[in-house]
């Protein structure tokens, strides 16, 4: 299939990528022409800006905008809109607010224009690890475009199967599901970004109780543990009920340095989070760990623990996401 992608940076440029492996064609663009050029030696199909990607693109055609929430993607929609046709299809897969994505969707309609949100979780390891897809949007659309999702997801691979799944959706086994209309997919990625800051959480705390516990001032002379972290959370990775990717990223960075000494603990949200705890309230459902990891990420902007640092280290692990400049 054909796929116009706007938005070529750490996951965008991958998605490129792993969609041209299996055998798809990619118009893309980007304001930044580096990543671009860099793509077209892979054979991509270079624009010059967003009318001359549609112009390259066949009819129906179908463009994933993969851009920071906010204005940026607002203004490249709202762009889009006005060069395509009736039947052509614009996809989100960024961490857009589902609120936004269903206002949109109404708006595209309108047009005769199909809009789907795809939540996207895979970070910089997509490009092998595949992604992990949560799609909204209309049934015409997604059956349309099912090859596409097909390729970005990671497949079956080595995951034993799970039991009892008889007649059920297949779909999800590969990694890739149809969540529901407009809006649905990022529903289901902002609560799945919520489960992770609780997970990441319960890594970090438990990682400084180990790091706090030898005999020091003020405990009691039982307290003489001197834990090596990096060799615990090896040793957890192996049959542990906590094995995960997180675990898997936390042993890496401490294998490397137990200190952690290039990270400061300084935390940030990426918004998902506040979103998850907004929902929350707003359909009365207790959620007090998502919300005490949500505030711990706040916190820990003014005073940072080693709990933090695993915490900073587990997110560049997974999306190269960098700690905040300090100022002044």
């Amino acid at each position: 299939m054909q796929l116009g992608v706007i938005g070529l940076g750490r996951m965008g440029g991958n998605i490129v990528r792993r969609l041209m492996r299996a055998g798809h064609e990619c118009v893309v663009y980007d304001r930044d022409p580096k990543p671009g050029q860099t793509l077209a030696a892979d054979g991509a199909i270079v624009a010059s800006d967003l009318k001359n990607l549609v112009g390259k693109l066949k009819a129906p055609c179908a463009i994933w905008v993969m851009l920071p929430a906010g204005k940026i993607t607002e203004s490249t929609l709202t762009e889009l809109a006005g060069l395509l046709a009736p039947g052509d299809t614009l996809i989100d897969g960024g961490n857009a607010f589902w609120k936004d994505d269903v206002r949109r969707g109404r708006e595209l309609a309108a047009k005769g224009l199909h809009y789907m949100d795809v939540g996207t979780s895979g970070g910089v390891h997509g490009l092998d690890r595949g992604y992990c897809l949560m799609i909204g949007g209309d049934k015409q659309a997604f059956d349309r475009l099912e090859p596409i999702f097909k390729a970005l997801a990671p497949g079956k691979g080595s995951i034993e199967p799970t039991r009892h799944r008889e007649g059920r959706n297949p779909t999800s086994e590969e990694g890739y599901l149809h969540c529901g209309p407009v809006g649905s997919g990022h529903f289901v990625k902002m609560v799945h970004n919520g489960i992770e800051y609780g997970m990441m959480q319960a890594f970090a705390e438990g990682f400084d109780l180990l790091r706090n516990a030898s005999a020091k001032e003020g405990l009691p002379p039982e307290y003489g543990f001197e834990f090596d972290t990096a060799e615990i959370s090896e040793v957890w990775r192996r049959g542990s009920v906590v094995t995960s990717w997180l675990l898997d990223l936390s042993a890496e960075a401490l294998a490397a340095d137990e200190n952690l000494s290039s990270y400061s603990g300084n935390v940030s949200d990426s918004g998902e989070g506040r979103w998850t705890v907004d929902a929350a309230v707003e359909t009365a459902t207790p959620a007090e760990v998502l919300t005490s990891a949500l505030f711990a990420r706040f916190r820990s902007r003014v005073d940072h623990t080693f709990g933090e640092k695993v915490l900073s280290a587990m997110r560049a692990g997974f999306g190269g996401h960098v700690e905040p400049k300090k100022h002044g």
